[in-house]
């Protein structure tokens, strides 16, 4: 679905596109899946990709 849409994102003149992957915590599903995500789009160096992991530094214990 990306290798269709962003082509289409950038035809239109668009210059950025947020894909955003969340899950409990932010540091384990979401973490995998936008890895994944990355290594399969990561080929078209044109796009710009880049990963940020915004939630994987963050401390699970709450209320500290």
């Amino acid at each position: 679905m990306m290798e269709f849409l962003i082509p289409n994102y950038i035809a239109e003149g668009k210059n950025q596109l947020v894909i955003a992957i969340g899950c409990t915590g932010g540091k384990h599903r979401s973490v995998t899946v936008a890895r994944e995500l990355y290594e399969k789009l990561k080929d078209h160096e044109e796009w710009g990709l880049k990963i940020e992991h915004r939630d994987i530094d963050k401390d699970s214990k709450r209320g500290k």
